[in-house]
């Protein structure tokens, strides 16, 4: 993953609310299949293994955020273990096609929780945060990224 899409990803992180961080650990979880896939067709052994290892780090954030009150709770619980299981042996087989599988699960749930994240209209998690503000000001071609609250940053204990 790029610099750029981190510090994307660490802005939208800031200002989402439970169904956005889902939406978002989704959109990581993709973006460091496709750095696996990449790794696995330049047969980079470490790039793999730190690919692979991120994706089970947002796997295990999916994971801990299911609401086990939920009665749908044990099929996502299922389909995490086997999206672990994929890229268990996409990792040990270098193999591919086990990475498009995990793409065929999380996809649609990414797009589920898209649709979900436009209807939920609950606050931010992280509501003492500095607000980014970006525009075109002063400068045809450059974006100026302004930061409001200075002084108000953090989290309340």
């Amino acid at each position: 993953m790029t610099n750029d899409k981190k510090q994307t990803y660490t802005l939208r992180i800031s200002s989402a609310n439970r169904t956005e961080l889902v939406e978002i650990l989704y959109e990581m979880l993709l973006d460091y299949v496709e750095d696996a896939t990449k790794a696995i067709s330049e047969d980079n052994r470490n790039d793999i293994r730190e690919a692979i290892r991120k994706c089970r780090g947002c796997l295990r954030e999916l994971t801990d955020s299911v609401n086990e009150q939920n009665e749908l709770c044990g099929n996502f619980l299922s389909l995490y273990a086997y999206v672990n299981k994929e890229l268990t042996f996409a990792e040990i087989k270098k193999d591919n096609t086990r990475l498009e599988n995990v793409r065929t699960v999380i996809l649609p749930l990414k797009t589920t929780y898209e649709e979900l994240s436009k209807q939920d209209e609950s606050e931010s998690i992280m509501s003492n945060t500095q607000k980014v503000v970006a525009g075109y000001t002063y400068s045809k071609n450059n974006i100026n990224e302004t930061l409001a609250d200075q002084n108000n940053r953090g989290f309340y204990v």
